[in-house]
């Protein structure tokens, strides 16, 4: 049987798409972050609710994981959502999708909107290349490693972070991955959404006191350094030294 990954919206009713829709519709049962989100969702959309509606959060996703191979194995069409966006990234989910794979059960994904791809599109910085960080830790001390963790990388940056955190990041990110330019994500496709864009200096300070609603995405630059030195005795130096080896007329 079939395991359906939902994605809902992150803001926007609009952004429930017609795929997840019927997806859902023919559902048998439904693993949701929070019922009673869910089901004022669904109602709001004219959805009916699937027969069974269960709860499934970071505290009891474990024990699940084993009554969605139960209910797979059982021929019933089960699917997982979380309260808002893609379930699973940042979300409960993970150890289901696990076990069901390895008793044999298809995934699909069934997509939609996903506010870390959405704040690094609009971000204004590189999409080519970036790591999704999640949430970092709550505490200064491990969020410091954190960072410290991507502090080299290339790659894009983003995060998700409490309305009550972002000062606190982004004071240390720009202490230890330096100036590097940023942009801060909130409220992405409700109606006051807003994207403020700058350096880690001009933002630090901006949102050091300032009380924020909801979840925001933080976006940071990768390292802007060109690491020269390892270009110059990596795989540069070592043809160097082998142009030289087959140019010597001492060999």
């Amino acid at each position: 049987m079939t395991l359906y990954l939902i994605a809902t919206p992150i803001g926007n009713l609009g952004d429930m798409t017609p795929r997840a829709i019927e997806t859902i519709k023919s559902l048998d049962v439904l693993f949701c972050e929070d019922t009673r989100h869910t089901g004022n969702l669904l109602s709001l959309l004219g959805i009916p609710r699937p027969p069974l509606v269960l709860s499934n959060h970071e505290h009891n996703e474990r024990a699940n994981a084993a009554k969605v191979v139960e209910f797979l194995d059982a021929g019933k069409i089960v699917g997982i959502c979380s309260d808002a966006g893609l379930p699973i990234l940042s979300d409960p989910g993970f150890p289901a999708v696990k076990a069901a794979i390895e008793a044999g059960h298809q995934v699909v994904p069934i997509p939609g909107a996903c506010a870390a791809t959405l704040a690094l599109i609009a971000s204004g910085l590189p999409a080519s290349s970036f790591i999704f960080k999640g949430f970092p830790p709550r505490k200064s001390g491990n969020r410091r490693r954190f960072l410290e963790e991507d502090a080299l990388s290339r790659h894009t940056l983003v995060f998700y972070e409490s309305p009550f955190r972002i000062g606190k990041l982004l004071d240390e990110a720009l202490e230890i991955l330096g100036d590097r330019q940023a942009a801060v994500c909130l409220e992405l496709t409700k109606q006051f959404e807003r994207i403020q864009r700058g350096s880690l200096a001009e933002l630090a300070p901006a949102f050091r006191d300032k009380k924020v609603k909801g979840e925001a995405v933080i976006v940071i630059e990768g390292n802007p350094k060109k690491d020269k030195p390892d270009e110059e005795n990596g795989e540069c130096g070592m043809m160097n030294d082998l142009s030289a080896a087959l140019s010597d007329p001492s060999d």
